[in-house]
């Protein structure tokens, strides 16, 4: 067990050997196609049917598609790098478990507790959109109700409550099951969304690509600097609204809509053959959905001004639906917010399962909770950890507004990235015997490249948004040494508690 105390790190071979655990074995029943369905089911969602229009109309304007070009190279970039590390360590835990062999505990405990800002936020945040939608969808069935109730003091949102709880259940039966549900509804939502380019085609007018980079606006009284990209503020730039640095940030933004992809190596403990399902559903989801979404985003910027898709005065913000209404297609935009009813629902359902097999991993680990590591012996699934990741996201998102919440995600995410990037040469340099399914190529140079992407995306977001991700990250150095540092695992293992391969017990946890 090399290193001690904060970097003490777990070996490949000792992560891989514990998923045989009889009390914490996950099933091994997903293939390549699940895994696609997967990655494409989780990203195919928000970014198309809410975030393209917004961030055309008050940040990127038509270079909105250029935007998603950038985003998904650096999304790319780190693919390859999740591609070698889940064919490499086929657990569950996605950047918790590579990090944990990499670069020690600490480290490892802190992606997981960020990890938990991407997925657990992640599934609030478009719960909350999918019961916008849900509204809308009842308005045009002829039923004028809301789904939030304004408790005076706060608004409790039962359509998204409804929809995490359903999930949650059905997350608790199996995954499988879950992967089948998938197909069926990224299905429907992938014909939506290739119906909106073949239809929207003929909407076009060129003209509205012009300035395809509008000139920056001047910043006002009421956008304060804090709301500014980091890099913009440091550059001494005005505004990052429009422009290079409004391009910039609408890529960072955007980055939101390619979350999702890394769910698939979450799964790659339950998948049959890891080594090799895993790269492929990785890039199989990726480069579906890039040519979907700039599809999507040359079409909407096509068919409506960018100043069209802003966000007008009381608030009220852009969709894919918006580009149809503005050129009198009602019923398409009727099929549009039907479309994104049904295609946010896997969204938050594959955000649910990634954040329940972090949560696992870091539970088999010891920091958190061990009982919440236990598998049900008939499903397979944890589901003790399920229902609680399924109740803390009820919460969430039944009570707490959902502004903000994509930045959130994002600056996590990207840290990530950059930790599993930089993994990749480390494993490669402290173990290069080990056998790896798919090889990164041109390393170190192609790691170097995703971080270093993924960094300069991470700029270009707000500096309130770094300020409140520092704040997340504070939070959990103190939950680690309150807890984990003493009750992990490898912690029990040095001072001769309990051996460090041993299974799950109800005294232990």
């Amino acid at each position: 067990m090399p290193g001690t105390g904060l970097w003490r790190t777990k070996s490949v071979e000792q992560s891989i050997l514990e998923t045989d655990e009889p009390d914490t074995k996950l099933r091994k029943n997903l293939g390549t196609w699940d895994l696609i369905v997967f990655g494409v089911s989780v990203v195919v969602g928000a970014g198309i049917f809410t975030l393209a229009a917004r961030t055309a109309g008050d940040i990127s304007g038509p270079s909105v598609s250029l935007g998603f070009v950038l985003a998904a190279i650096a999304c790319g970039l780190a693919a390859l790098c999740y591609a070698e590390f889940a064919s490499t360590v086929p657990v569950a835990g996605s950047a918790y478990t590579y990090s944990y062999a990499t670069f020690g505990e600490f480290v490892a405990w802190i992606i997981g507790w960020d990890l938990i800002l991407e997925f657990a936020v992640a599934a609030a945040a478009v719960s909350k959109g999918w019961s916008t939608y849900l509204e809308q969808v009842l308005g045009l069935l002829g039923f004028g109700t809301s789904t939030s109730w304004d408790l005076g003091w706060l608004q409790f949102d039962w359509g998204a409550v409804l929809l995490v709880a359903v999930l949650t259940v059905l997350l608790a039966l199996g995954t499988k099951l879950s992967a089948r549900v998938s197909l069926v509804i990224t299905t429907l939502k992938v014909a939506v969304v290739v119906f909106v380019i073949v239809f929207g085609i003929a909407f076009i007018d060129p003209g509205n690509y012009t300035p395809f980079i509008p000139p920056a606006e001047s910043s006002t009284e009421t956008d304060p600097a804090i709301e500014q990209s980091l890099l913009s503020l440091l550059l001494g730039g005005e505004t990052s609204n429009f422009g290079v640095f409004g391009l910039l940030a609408g890529a960072s933004l955007l980055f939101f809509a390619f979350i999702g992809f890394d769910v698939v190596a979450t799964t790659a403990e339950e998948t049959r053959n890891p080594q090799k399902n895993a790269p492929r559903g990785i890039f199989g989801s990726l480069a579906i959905v890039t040519v979907l979404y700039v599809g999507v985003a040359l079409v909407i910027t096509g068919m409506s001004h960018y100043t069209d898709l802003a966000t007008t005065e009381d608030g009220t913000q852009s969709t894919l639906a918006t580009a149809f209404e503005q050129n009198g297609i009602t019923w398409a935009a009727a099929l549009i917010s039907v479309g994104a009813l049904i295609g946010l629902i896997t969204v938050v359902m594959v955000m649910l399962l990634g954040q329940v097999r972090i949560l696992f991993a870091m539970s088999r680990d010891g920091l958190v909770s061990r009982s919440l590591a236990k598998t049900d012996p008939e499903r397979g699934t944890p589901k003790r950890a399920t229902i609680l990741v399924g109740a803390v996201v009820v919460i969430a998102a039944g009570l707490f507004p959902a502004d903000k919440l994509e930045e959130m995600v994002n600056v996590g995410t990207l840290f990530a990235f950059v930790l599993v990037s930089a993994g990749v040469i480390v494993l490669r340099r402290t173990r290069p015997d080990l056998p790896r399914g798919f090889r990164v190529p041109f390393v170190p140079l192609v790691p170097i490249l995703a971080i270093l992407a993924c960094i300069w995306l991470m700029l270009n977001l707000t500096a309130l948004t770094w300020v409140r991700f520092l704040a997340w990250m504070a939070l959990g150095v103190v939950v680690y040494f309150a807890w984990g540092h003493r009750n992990s695992r490898l912690a029990k293992a040095e001072r001769g508690d309990v051996a460090s391969g041993g299974g799950v017990s109800d005294e232990q946890s």
